[in-house]
């Protein structure tokens, strides 16, 4: 029986290292799918968009599905889809069907990562051996980021681009074949009605969509264009009936009365600006490595591996500081340095060394991310009722995802609206794409600085470890 437990905990955190991988390898791949399918350079940021906002916005709809249909059954239908949209993405032969493929992704993520959790947590009894599953699942979903970008960069310089999708599919297909033989079947024993808030998890993910679109648009159109003013106001109807559905819903994705809770409105908050931050990070310097310095693929994502250690530290050490100061001091730490980070990279120029150009910057925004991330999860947790610890988990996990896909937006709308004006005075594509890059760190910077303010008006919360377990594998 032990060792079954620890089998089934096996499949369960090889599928979500899958999950968190397809974030940070695609990076690394950008260039050279924007050069093979003919992406514009505001178009290129919906390869991650379409996936983190699908992800986020039917995320909480997945885990009231698993509990409903049964954890094992939506387990292996997110697997089934997350593997034959990936082989669709690697196939693509245009932007759209790789949009749409992505979009999709980010569809099977949302099945099965919450339907994965649940499982874990239904296997192991409350406890010691819950707690050490639980912290070798968060350290393996750490490990897939940190990872993700060295795969893409070995994938990308020995196979092409289309390799970083390719690579899910045996990986997937083992997966959907192995689930039933090892995972026990299991549903939730509700008491409320048994129904989905389906037109909830619709309505918003489409006025997201509306939102992150318009911004996108309003570079080339302006703000005051029919079209911009459209969307924008298109998602904020959307939005808006989002909100009245859940008010009225039996079975809310989002249920209203968790905002009660102080530590779950501001955690919301920060993690969203630490997922702007994160993703425009992600996305802006991983161009520059390659269409500025001239890295490979392989190159970029080596010079992304210090950051993912430094995360990794920073990880345990906001979780050994937290039991000792509270959730408050580590909040802000994480938001200063990589606020700091941030603004370091912003300065570095195309002839700097990596060691005395972005290493540095790299270094404090690894360390910085995951102690606004830690002290948040625990947050968000911490003054909620038990039973709504998922709902709580999934609420600010969703928060960061979208928000990154809302900050990228932004961050690169802007940073392409000023490689175009530079363009326009007569600099070289080398010089414009690096004025771009200044500005958008730049603007991830305050993003990242806007935390301060939220960390400041935050409860300060002192957990005792069990607490700290759950919130590293949410």
């Amino acid at each position: 029986m032990r060792r079954n437990r620890w089998t089934v905990l096996a499949v369960l955190a090889l599928a979500q290292f899958m999950v968190v991988l397809d974030v940070t390898i695609v990076n690394v791949a950008l260039p050279d799918i924007q050069g093979d399918l003919g992406f514009s350079a505001e178009g290129l940021q919906w390869v991650i968009s379409a996936y983190t906002l699908t992800f986020g916005g039917f995320l909480l709809l997945g885990g009231r599905a698993a509990d409903l249909l049964g954890r094992r059954a939506v387990f292996i239908a997110g697997l089934a889809l997350f593997t034959a949209s990936s082989l669709v993405a690697g196939l693509a032969p245009s932007p759209g069907t790789l949009i749409a493929a992505r979009a999709v992704q980010g569809l099977g993520g949302a099945l099965l990562s919450p339907a994965a959790l649940s499982i874990l947590t239904v296997t192991f009894a409350h406890g010691r051996d819950r707690n050490i599953a639980l912290g070798l699942w968060g350290a393996l979903a750490g490990l897939g980021g940190t990872l993700g970008v060295i795969a893409g960069g070995v994938l990308v310089d020995a196979l092409g681009w289309e390799a970083v999708f390719f690579v899910n599919v045996p990986i997937g297909i083992a997966l959907v074949v192995a689930t039933p033989l090892i995972v026990r079947e299991s549903r939730a024993e509700i008491t409320g009605p048994r129904t989905f808030d389906s037109a909830g998890a619709v309505l918003g993910t489409a006025g997201l969509l509306a939102l992150v679109y318009g911004v996108i648009r309003a570079e080339p159109l302006g703000f005051g264009s029919a079209e911009v003013l459209g969307l924008l106001g298109g998602a904020v109807v959307l939005l808006g009936a989002f909100l009245m559905v859940e008010a009225r819903s039996q079975a809310p994705l989002v249920p209203l009365r968790l905002f009660r809770s102080a530590g779950l409105r501001t955690a919301s908050g920060a993690l969203a600006l630490n997922g702007a931050a994160f993703l425009a990070m992600f996305f802006l310097t991983a161009i520059f490595l390659q269409q500025v310095r001239g890295d490979s693929a392989l190159e970029a994502g080596l010079h992304f591996l210090p950051m993912g250690i430094a995360a990794i530290v920073g990880a345990a050490v906001a979780s050994n500081v937290v039991t000792r100061l509270g959730t408050r001091p580590v909040h802000i730490g994480g938001a200063l340095f990589s606020a700091a980070g941030l603004y370091l990279l912003s300065r570095a120029g195309a002839d700097d060394s990596f060691a005395g150009g972005l290493l540095p910057g790299l270094l404090l925004f690894g360390f910085g991310i995951t102690g606004v991330g830690v002290s948040n999860q625990i947050a968000a947790i911490a003054d909620v009722r038990h039973h709504e610890a998922g709902a709580a988990s999934g609420l600010v996990t969703a928060a960061f995802q979208v928000g990154g896909a809302l900050g990228l937006a932004i961050v690169t709308t802007l940073a392409t609206s000023r490689s175009g004006d530079a363009l326009a005075a007569g600099a070289t594509q080398s010089d414009a794409l690096v004025e771009g890059f200044h500005r958008g760190l730049l603007i991830a910077a305050v993003m990242a600085l806007l935390n301060v303010g939220i960390a400041l008006v935050s409860p300060r919360l002192a957990p005792d470890a069990e607490q700290i377990a759950e919130a590293q594998a949410a």
